[in-house]
């Protein structure tokens, strides 16, 4: 089966002239693609609605509201184009699809092509970053050039393409962040690994929150994903707004978070804090917080009763404005489907079609069987390497990536279960056992 390729480091290829390859249509699903192309354009919409007022004060947007997309102002970018949210959520849906599966190694590689050549950014270039995630590159770019030394590699190309069996025997903690750092950059982009996990939701939630802790090493703003990333695969499997916006919804669904309670200050979000009938006015906020933003895009999803209403009102608040609103769009967009997204947006929208395509990769490509994601995230290589003794970076491993996709937690039989799948209004029918039976063979701070 032919994949969706992408393009290297070295070529210069903007995103709207990546060759389509779409998957066999007997192995989607539609109603699944629905709301994962949903989740995948709804954030790249939100952040190009946003980008064009970043930054702007609430006072401004009062004054100026924004009704559509925009040309000009903060970036200067054209009507549809996004900005760093977008392009660092598609490098680590080309990493999950590239690599089928979850190699937080290859995620890093490729947020810094991004970072230093304009990987599949709109423009071809990087222009906004966030400073931990830059800090994040950073010490990650330094910490590569350590291991090209101890393995003897050549040229940064070959570092670049290690597996990542090759980067777990040398010690490399691919981890570049540290407590303390609870910005919005990971929460941005973080929505292609519950779609492309949604089949087993707490590998899902589990890697969410992995997925976060290379850049953003805070536990709330792991935490943060997590929460929001069990959210996004409810949404997949066509669970009721109500339900999502209730102080239950964590409760309910607490055997997909494993048995590591969230933080409280995530936990007081699930409780409910976003809902505020006075928005803005009654202490809603747009800041590059990861708290912040969660609550902010939360509110917005449980103000308004249509994906345009609410974008519009994540938009309006001003301040972090295109990374809230993408926030928003992934839950918003997995919830209300791709379908009920307003056409105009999705016309304007910059690579439209490489974005949908993608979304369908992660649908055919995710896997439900936990074993097959960890032969494929620590798989090995053909490689002429030997590796000395492992070579352990300076900075402390508090955690192994390994040990997070080992296999499945192990139920307490004394203990009440909670809810796993629910119904699934689009099927009418139950959504897991469908998939089941059909694929058993299968900011910024």
């Amino acid at each position: 089966m032919s994949v969706l390729q992408f393009p290297s480091s070295t070529e210069k290829i903007l995103p709207d002239a990546i060759k389509l390859v779409w998957p066999p249509t007997e192995l989607q699903n539609p109603a699944a693609i629905e709301a994962i192309s949903g989740s995948l354009v709804g954030l790249a919409i939100g952040d190009a609605l946003g980008a064009s007022v970043e930054f702007r004060p609430q006072e401004y947007l009062i004054a100026h509201p924004v009704r559509d997309m925009k040309s000009g102002g903060t970036w200067g970018l054209p009507a549809g184009k996004w900005t760093d949210d977008t392009a660092m959520a598609l490098c680590l849906a080309s990493s999950l699809i590239t690599q089928k599966g979850f190699n937080p190694y290859d995620q890093m590689v490729r947020y810094k092509w991004w970072y230093k050549h304009g990987y599949l950014s709109s423009t071809g270039y990087c222009f906004d970053i966030g400073n931990a995630t830059r800090d994040a590159l950073e010490e990650f770019n330094h910490r590569q050039k350590k291991l090209k030394r101890y393995v003897n590699c050549r040229t940064e190309s070959e570092v670049d393409q290690l597996s990542f069996d090759i980067i777990q025997r040398a010690g490399f903690n691919v981890n570049c962040s540290r407590p303390g750092v609870a910005g919005n950059g990971a929460l941005m982009r973080f929505a292609p690994v519950p779609l492309f996990f949604y089949r087993t939701p707490s590998l899902a939630v589990e890697l969410s929150g992995e997925s976060a802790r290379l850049t953003h090493g805070d536990d709330i703003a792991i935490d943060a994903c997590r929460y929001y990333g069990a959210l996004i695969v409810a949404a997949i499997y066509g669970e009721r707004k109500e339900t999502l916006l209730s102080k239950q919804f964590y409760h309910q669904y607490r055997e997909w978070f494993d048995r590591r309670e969230l933080h409280s200050e995530i936990l007081r979000v699930a409780d409910g804090s976003f809902k505020r009938l006075g928005g803005y006015y009654d202490g809603i906020r747009s800041t590059g917080y990861v708290v912040n933003t969660l609550e902010a895009a939360l509110w917005a999803f449980w103000s308004a009763n249509s994906f345009e209403e609410g974008a519009l009102n994540a938009v309006n608040l001003g301040g972090d404005t295109d990374t809230v609103a993408a926030t928003y769009g992934q839950l918003a967009g997995a919830y209300y489907g791709y379908r009920n997204i307003p056409e105009a947006w999705k016309r304007k929208l910059y690579a439209n079609k490489l974005i949908n395509c993608i979304a369908a990769w992660l649908q055919v490509l995710g896997r439900s069987d936990i074993n097959s994601s960890e032969q494929r995230l620590s798989r090995s290589i053909t490689s002429p390497i030997q590796l000395p003794q492992p070579m352990y970076m300076n900075i402390p491993q508090s955690r192994k990536v390994e040990s997070t996709i080992s296999e499945p937690p192990q139920r307490d039989p004394h203990k009440k279960r909670s809810r796993s799948i629910p119904r699934h209004p689009r099927s009418g029918i139950s959504y897991w056992a469908h998939l089941n039976s059909r694929y058993s063979g299968d900011r910024k701070t």
